[in-house]
């Protein structure tokens, strides 16, 4: 006897889904170069903290770099120290940070909710392509996104599973668990804004009681047993730090108008809109007949998710200072809503044929998005590769001239930190976000690095005439502001880039610059040969 069907919204077991999702976020991590400046400065931290062994402070470029917390670099370091560094491992705590939010929003709604729903609200969710495109990027954005996404919902079930007589600890346990990791991703805003939702949802639920829970010691005992050491440990080390890490990043960044990006308040509703289609395209599609009585009512998790999306959306539209992916962990709750208006009275059946029509098309425009930026988007230092049979072998220094290029050191696998020669003085007073700022703010953790690492352009001979190879990288042009590059061997160039082998001095003379040679065109940059030079452009 044949067996009916299953129905289409039955859920296959949990453990299968989360592994499902996780090869779907995956499944083109691999495909593009790391992107400048983000992707290649968390990568390129994460690499550095795998060479150097130091599992505690994060380095860029060698430098103590408190920007955020360690949880991204211990991810990603422990990726590489098995994988390499390949750019799926870099981008790995990202897919996991997705990989969370799905699994806990459709564990939650199975839970608390319909199968039917939890499932399409996890389709959504991971066919929604800035959600999609988040997991594929590597930067802190996505892995605190999971971790709130996390502790909201393993919160909201615990209040929900206490009211009922059930248990509730374990639940509450595991949300001060990944707020602690929120705490060691992102910083404060991994416990801030969950603890916002929480609290608001459950005034507007009238759950005060629940709100004792915040107070629960054993929940406070892990999250300061996970999160409290690291901090502990730096603050020791390093006295600025809490200056540095909690004022500055966190509360100077808020008010400040200083930094870059800025947008008004109204930036992200255009966002989630554009980014969200064709899903969010439902949300204009007229509501179904009969839709209160169709639709079973759950105003508890209905004000969750309003809350939930209000709260992440209010929060980051305050600053003057906006990035894009600041408002990824408003993709769950949004995820659920628009399933809401997508199910809003309307047979399973009759529905069927669209939804498979509209998943398609969201995860054909996922893919299309990451090949676009694979094409589009590709920044010169990724494409600046040293010839077979050349490599910076150990003693060898490298000096990058005037800017810092966070994907040499990843794609080189570069063991230990580069020079960097500019007019170091002048970057004191620099209040934009740029790499120059970065760097000379880790500077101050570790002058006496520093100081080996910080090149100021009038002391380059000093550095380069000495007995060891310099690897010299730079414009494609700069030999024009460096004549004493055309004493240096061009060994590979691009586009935006050209990289040199300069032998040094073997008497360590420290006037070895001095004397420039009448210009060799065969040392220039194709791009700057004069026309008619062999192995020019044209």
């Amino acid at each position: 006897m044949k067996r009916p069907a299953s129905p289409w919204w039955t859920a296959p077991q949990p453990i299968w889904l989360i592994a499902a999702l996780f090869a779907w976020l995956l499944a083109t991590a691999w495909m593009r170069p790391l992107m400048a400046p983000d992707e290649g400065r968390y990568g390129g931290v994460a690499l550095a903290m795998l060479h150097s062994g130091d599992w505690l402070v994060p380095r860029l470029d060698g430098l103590p770099f408190f920007h955020k917390p360690p949880l991204f670099y211990w991810i990603g370091a422990a990726a590489m120290s098995v994988t390499g560094p390949v750019e799926w491992s870099a981008r790995l705590p990202s897919v996991l940070g997705g990989c969370m939010a799905a699994a806990a929003l459709f564990l939650f709604l199975r839970r608390w909710s319909t199968v039917r729903l939890a499932l399409l609200s996890t389709v959504v969710l991971v066919t929604t392509p800035f959600f999609f495109l988040g997991a594929q990027f590597a930067n802190l954005d996505m892995l605190v996104a999971g971790c709130i996404s996390c502790t909201v919902l393993l919160a909201a079930g615990a209040a929900l599973a206490r009211e009922r007589e059930e248990p509730w600890r374990a639940l509450l346990a595991g949300a001060y668990l990944f707020a602690a990791a929120g705490l060691l991703a992102k910083g404060l805003i991994g416990l801030v804004l969950p603890a916002m939702v929480i609290v608001i949802w459950c005034a507007a639920t009238r759950r005060l009681a629940a709100l004792r829970m915040a107070l629960w010691v054993p929940g406070w005992a892990i999250l300061l047993a996970v999160a409290g050491p690291w901090f502990v440990a730096m603050q020791m080390k390093y006295p600025e730090f809490f200056d540095y890490f909690v004022i500055t990043q966190h509360f100077r960044r808020f008010a400040s108008s200083g930094f870059n990006n800025e947008h008004g308040f109204w930036f992200y509703l255009p966002v989630l809109a554009g980014l969200t289609l064709p899903w969010f395209a439902w949300v204009f599609v007229p509501r179904g007949a009969n839709d209160d009585a169709a639709r079973p009512r759950q105003p508890d998790i209905d004000r969750l998710m309003w809350i939930w999306l209000a709260v992440i959306v209010v929060f980051f539209s305050l600053p003057r200072s906006k990035l894009v992916g600041y408002v990824l962990p408003a993709l769950p709750p949004l995820a659920y809503l628009i399933t809401l208006r997508v199910l809003a009275g309307r047979p399973p059946e009759t529905l069927l044929p669209r939804l498979r029509a509209t998943t398609l098309a969201a995860a054909t425009v996922c893919i299309a998005c990451v090949i676009a930026v694979m094409v589009y988007s590709s920044p010169p230092g990724t494409r600046l590769r040293l010839p077979a049979g050349q490599a910076v072998a150990p003693g060898d220094q490298v000096l990058m001239l005037d800017s810092y290029h966070y994907e040499i050191p990843f794609y080189w696998n570069l063991k230990e930190p580069v020079m960097v020669s500019d007019d170091w003085k002048a970057a004191a007073g620099d209040t934009r976000d740029n790499w120059r700022k970065e760097i000379f703010d880790a500077s101050r953790f570790d002058p006496a690095r520093a100081a080996r690492t910080l090149v100021d352009r009038r002391q380059v001979a000093d550095v380069l005439c000495v007995p060891r190879t310099t690897w010299l990288i730079g414009s494609n042009t700069a030999h024009l502001a460096n004549p004493w590059l055309h004493q240096a061997q061009l060994v590979a160039v691009n586009d935006g880039l050209a990289a040199w082998r300069f032998p040094g001095s073997a008497t360590g003379d420290p006037h070895c610059l001095d004397a420039v040679p009448f210009p060799n065109p065969a040392s220039a940059p194709p791009s700057a040969r004069p026309s008619g030079t062999n192995g020019g452009n044209g």
